[in-house]
């Protein structure tokens, strides 16, 4: 099964393209590390899958479920993790959530449940009654990560999730999410400038000005050193 797929994606923003005929797809409980230098289209990409936007031509496909035509139940297979934070600081974490889950319609033991579930599975069980401006930045990352996991969607989208955390904060919120792949059969696709967070296993989409420039399995297409051919790729116009 697919878990995205995209297909011939364009966007602009006025004369200024920005995506440029995007194709890939990523197969169900694969991690996808969307890696690219800042300004390369990564978040204008992600407003497309979450139609924040809407792009004139092209395809999306959420977990089976095609975005233009069935835009409600493409929706609700997907969970999103925004670059900037949304937390509300004064709630608890838990407070967070049941907000949360009330939105995605989740009362009563239905609420009590995932709350209890998404908790559980990012290893954050003993902070649901500490308020979020107490919490690092690494678990509150994981508190947003398990409030989009509420309603156990089946592609979750990571617009640069590790933005302002420690190096071991990064590791250990980047090895976490790659269990849940695994034990969970949860699509991933990770959006990052930073080559370190992307493992040789990893399935890779290299994106620079708008332009898909790779797609494989990272080891394949960085050999030896990722860094390096990274940094090769995007140093010249796309």
């Amino acid at each position: 099964m697919t878990g995205l797929a995209v297909e011939n994606l364009s966007y602009a923003y006025g004369p200024r393209k920005v995506l440029k005929n995007i194709s890939f797809t990523v197969e169900q409980g694969a991690f996808c590390a969307l890696l690219g230098p800042n300004g390369a289209g990564k978040s204008t990409l992600y407003a497309l899958l979450t139609r924040l936007f809407t792009a004139p031509k092209g395809r999306i496909e959420l977990a089976g479920m095609d975005l233009r035509q069935s835009p409600l139940a493409a929706l609700a297979q997907i969970g999103v993790v925004f670059q900037q934070p949304t937390l509300d600081m004064d709630l608890t974490v838990e407070q967070n959530l049941h907000y949360f889950a009330s939105l995605q319609g989740l009362v009563g033991n239905s609420s009590r449940n995932a709350i209890t579930g998404a908790l559980d599975v990012m290893s954050i069980a003993d902070r649901r009654r500490t308020r979020v401006r107490d919490l690092n930045g690494g678990h509150r990352r994981r508190t947003e990560i398990a409030r989009a996991l509420l309603h156990r969607p089946q592609l979750l989208l990571l617009d640069e999730p590790t933005v302002g955390l420690d190096a071991a904060a990064r590791d250990s919120l980047t090895a976490h999410i790659h269990g849940l792949c695994h034990s969970q059969n949860l699509t991933v696709l990770w959006a990052t400038h930073l080559v370190d967070e992307v493992r040789p296993e990893d399935r890779l989409l290299i994106l620079h000005q708008g332009k898909l420039l790779r797609d494989g399995i990272a080891g394949d297409i960085g050999g030896a050193d990722l860094a390096a051919n990274f940094l090769d790729l995007t140093a010249a116009p796309a």
